[in-house]
């Protein structure tokens, strides 16, 4: 592990039945069931995002007995702090079940690209990240590939490594891997998933929550169960994704200022820069006059902004979030935390910043019991 992944110092305190010895996450025998069917005699390795399903993945598995060969997380450079902090803990704790422990995978970029991460690409190539613009090439780049690479080895370049045993094993007895994604049964995973091959060239693809009909809350409800509420974590994304809603933007200029502040920077290189796709004539004005003076961009398909149909920059500005320079009102950043409260309402995915920094409370159990 590597400075940024700094040892964790909360303890486990998951809850084992003293009967089975099996961590409890509130399934049901059925459920028990049908999961084992349909992983059963599989290699399964568990792409851990670092978030809510993910988590409440692993906590399923372990409550039904199945232990993957690997478990892989891919870190864009971009992750918030708490979702850092939080792949240790769980690292931690799988390696005091026995299980392997977090590989985290990165993307190793050629020295004279520039940049290592995506938010020096993005800055590099004055470019948004590709989902602002409806496309995932930047999740292929930064999170499928590395993870691919991992298990599979590369021959030659910045990313060379040797096979992971596990690939070497499947290759050698004719059997594939089956990797486990945590995309839940709410409508928006499902919409996800439903369009997406269950194999591909290397690896089939499976959605254990999706197989248990867990939605959001019911991962909230198992994690907070077997591990405990502070293991209920944020939602995993980078600190500049464009699916932001606007209570996670407050909430990030509550909690993290500086990422806020690096992320407006992307956006204006981005639209001010050689690549950008907006048209003054349209618009009626460059974009740096829009953001500036503007009460509200005129409804368009361009792209104007991290938020799609709404740059950040703008709506910092005209919210009150930064001052004349673009920087963060540092000390209204209890304004921004109540502000973010606020805008929670039940279309949003539960985790740990719907009630405070110590992971899921009463009030949140509450709602989803």
């Amino acid at each position: 592990m590597t400075p940024r992944f700094a040892a964790a110092s909360q303890s486990y305190n998951g809850a084992i039945s003293p009967a089975t010895g099996v961590l409890d996450a509130g399934l049901s025998a059925s459920q028990v069931m049908s999961l084992r069917r349909e992983l059963a005699g599989r290699k399964t390795v568990l792409c851990f995002g670092g978030g809510v399903d993910s988590t409440a993945l692993i906590v399923v598995l372990r409550a039904t007995g199945i232990r993957p060969e690997a478990v892989t997380f891919a870190d864009t450079g971009g992750e918030k702090p708490e979702t850092i902090e939080h792949v240790e803990k769980m690292s931690k704790l799988l390696v005091s079940w026995g299980w392997p422990s977090v590989s985290v995978c990165r993307k190793r970029t050629k020295p004279e690209t520039g940049y290592s991460d995506l938010e020096g690409n993005c800055l590099s190539n004055e470019t948004l990240p590709s989902l602002a613009f409806g496309m995932k090439s930047c999740s292929l780049k930064w999170k499928q590939g590395p993870q691919d690479q991992f298990l599979m080895g590369a021959k030659s370049g910045p990313n060379t490594c040797d096979p992971r045993p596990v690939w070497v094993a499947t290759q050698a007895s004719g059997e594939r891997i089956l990797k486990l994604i945590g995309y839940d049964a709410g409508k928006a995973d499902v919409r996800r998933s439903k369009n997406l091959s269950r194999a591909d060239e290397h690896f089939d693809y499976a959605y254990p929550l999706q197989t248990l009909g867990f939605e959001r809350s019911d991962c909230v409800k198992a994690i907070a169960t077997a591990l405990g509420p502070s293991f209920v974590p944020i939602k995993s994304a980078c600190f500049f994704c464009p699916a932001s809603k606007h209570w996670e933007l407050y909430w990030l200029a509550a909690h993290h200022p500086e990422l806020f502040e690096r992320a407006l920077h992307i956006e204006r290189t981005a639209l001010t820069g050689r690549h950008s796709r907006f048209d003054a004539v349209e618009f009626g004005a460059d974009w740096e006059d829009m953001v500036r003076n503007a009460e509200r961009f005129p409804s368009s398909d361009t792209t104007v902004g991290l938020g799609r149909s709404f740059a950040w920059n703008h709506w910092a500005r005209v919210n009150g979030v930064v001052d004349a320079d673009f920087k963060v009102r540092r000390e209204l950043s209890a304004v921004f935390a109540a502000r973010a409260a606020a805008l929670l309402g039940e279309d949003n995915a539960f985790d740990s910043r719907s009630c405070g920094a110590g992971g899921a409370g009463p009030q949140q159990l509450a709602l989803i019991a």
